[in-house]
């Protein structure tokens, strides 16, 4: 039997009834990024099996030792049914993206992200792109370590 949380409803719906039901999407492409290819596999991946999906990964073929080591150890040690890792190049890339996918998730550059919004629009495709981040910092400049902090130069 599904879980359900009874939702408010305004007075004027009323007879009605509300509820959130939470449900899987079902199948999630999770497009990874070069820069942090583990820490950025790992965030997505937990986020979508955790709320019931399973999930395709594509591990940039930018990093490909890191791409090597999660295509060999994610089969090994977690559920092959519900993480699939999939290698390649551009090529294989533009392959996924002809299928219909419940969700895709990309880390990466504007350029791309907008090649993957273009195609998962052919099939309606909700999509969640992070892109381009500017790597925001805080420096402490009355902190002793100001110089350990921001290198001369």
């Amino acid at each position: 039997m599904m879980q359900y949380e009874q939702a408010p409803i305004p007075l004027v719906l009323f007879p009605a009834r509300g509820a959130v039901v939470s449900e899987p999407l079902g199948v999630v492409l999770l497009f990874v990024s070069w820069n942090f290819p583990i820490s950025l596999t790992l965030d997505p991946a937990i986020g979508a099996i955790s709320a019931g999906n399973t999930i395709v990964l594509k591990p940039s073929e930018l990093a490909p030792k890191c791409s090597s080591v999660l295509a060999n150890t994610i089969p090994r040690y977690l559920d092959p049914e519900a993480i699939k890792v999939v290698e390649g190049g551009q090529d294989v890339s533009e392959q996924l993206l002809q299928l219909k996918w419940d969700k895709i998730f990309f880390t990466g550059s504007p350029r791309v992200g907008r090649l993957i919004m273009s195609a998962a629009a052919k099939h309606l495709t909700p999509v969640t792109l992070e892109l381009g981040g500017k790597c925001p910092t805080i420096l402490d400049t009355l902190s002793s370590s100001y110089d350990l902090q921001v290198p001369n130069g």
